[in-house]
């Protein structure tokens, strides 16, 4: 014993494989031995799984007529393996009568070995008989109790490690699927795997619809066309999840979209900017989310909320200086489960408000044609456009606009005129401005026109 210890643990050193080994068999059986093919890491080349044992041989065909040597090993691995002398042999054909089932072999064949373990599946049987789902449920996961039984089939590799082999049992509901692109949940079909039989099955995650639960299997079973399969009762989910969304407008997208601000409005993933920063925040939501929350707050942590609105999409417009957080919170009917979004972080700068003194209307297109201030955070603006005889020539109310030096559809003539403007920033300064617009002529050609009129004031 001692001597063929030392033998397999120099095989297990020198990773001796059965590269160039006979080939194995097993006969006998009532129904197809099923043939599995372990993770290089078990040392085994094969597993055989025989419905029971009944009338079932170990066949070994030798590639040649050196001497065949049968060994069996338990949980303790091939350094302890056992020498068979019950091994008959008829040319290069040699047979292990009734052996032992969930158990492992080894056959050498002068310095090539074939590494095997063989599986007694009547002692592990898979016996489905029915699903039902506890009342207490999580969350995050799903439990399900699974009426039945089966033991898992463990298998030793050659250096008496324990592997569980999978019998592929099968879980199938329906649960929800985002889909980024189009915004939405869709139901889908999905699976989760048992590798053995459980009276306590967990699903995870929990499934974000009502569904059944379908449990199939084992795949041996399967494989011998006695597949079995149980379903549970109707379950109505509570487990809840939610995408969340920002969106300022107008969109970026908009070339002409107030221009004249100092700095940028937003860009990219930033918020705020310039007041107003008119947000619309949208939470879409799997089917148990029932109660809707947006919550607004100066601290990060939410400890004191400014507002909230139970709604899942707000519109709020931002006019006051400063960082404001917002986030989104989803319940089930029960208030026992939510899902948080992400936090949106809107920042609104200080106000500012600059006036230029000239410019020439109708000279270039897009090139200094139209008088306009240049501001950010103002929240509200009155500007009034005078003339030298103090007659009023326009009026505006929205910052990003201006006046394109026209009255009548037709260009003022050059000179001074006069702007006032009272207006109010997201910080709380309140600006009273007053002072000179130049017009700026410039000289017309008139080489293809029969004349000309002067614009009036």
């Amino acid at each position: 014993m001692l001597q063929l210890r030392y033998i397999f643990s120099l095989v297990l050193l020198c990773c001796v494989l059965a590269a160039d080994a006979g080939s194995v068999a097993i006969t006998g059986a009532k129904l197809p031995v099923q043939e599995v093919v372990p993770d290089k890491s078990t040392g085994l080349d094969k597993i055989f799984v025989s419905y029971d044992m009944d009338g079932v041989s170990l066949v070994y065909t030798a590639t040649g007529s050196g001497n065949v040597t049968f060994y069996s090993y338990s949980s303790l691995g091939g350094g302890y393996a056992q020498e068979l002398t019950n091994v008959t042999g008829s040319g290069n054909t040699y047979t292990l009568a009734a052996p032992q089932g969930d158990m492992g072999y080894i056959i050498e064949e002068g310095t090539d070995r074939y590494y095997l373990w063989l599986v007694n599946y009547s002692a592990h049987r898979l016996n489905l008989k029915g699903v039902t789902i506890p009342d207490d449920q999580d969350c995050n996961l799903t439990r399900l109790q699974l009426q039945g039984s089966g033991s898992p089939i463990h298998f030793y590799s050659i250096n008496g490690r324990q592997y569980t082999l999978d019998q592929e049992i099968k879980v199938e509901y329906f649960t929800l699927e985002y889909d980024e692109e189009n915004k939405q949940y869709d139901q889908v079909t999905t699976t989760q795997n048992l590798e053995g039989f459980s009276e306590s099955v967990y699903i995870n995650p929990a499934p974000l619809c009502n569904t059944t639960f379908r449990i199939t299997g084992d795949r041996f079973l399967e494989a011998w066309h006695w597949g079995e399969s149980v379903e549970s009762p109707n379950f109505r989910t509570n487990a809840v999840d939610a995408h969340t969304y920002a969106e300022q407008l107008p969109e970026s997208t908009d070339e002409d979209y107030k221009s004249n601000q100092i700095g940028s409005s937003s860009s990219g993933d930033e918020l705020g900017g310039s007041a107003p920063a008119d947000i619309t925040f949208t939470a879409i939501c799997s089917d148990a989310v029932i109660h809707h929350e947006w919550q607004f707050s100066k601290s990060p942590d939410f400890e004191n909320l400014l507002y909230r609105f139970n709604e899942r999409e707000v519109n709020y417009v931002f006019r006051e200086e400063g960082t404001t957080y917002v986030r989104y919170i989803g319940s089930n009917a029960e208030g026992t489960c939510e899902t948080e979004g992400e936090t949106f972080t809107v920042s609104i700068g200080s106000s500012d408000l600059k006036c230029p003194n000239a410019f020439s209307p109708g000279a270039s297109e897009g090139v200094n044609d139209e008088w306009k201030v240049l501001y950010r955070s103002i929240v509200d603006f009155k500007c009034w456009i005078f003339n030298r005889h103090g007659r009023q020539l326009f009026y505006f109310t929205d910052p990003s606009q201006g006046w394109d030096g026209k009255v009548g559809g037709k260009v003022v003539s050059s000179g001074v005129y006069y702007y006032v403007i009272d207006a109010t920033g997201a910080d709380g300064k309140h600006y009273k401005l007053s002072g000179d617009i130049n017009v700026i002529g410039y000289k017309r050609n008139f080489s293809t026109s029969g004349g000309s009129s002067e614009p009036a004031e």
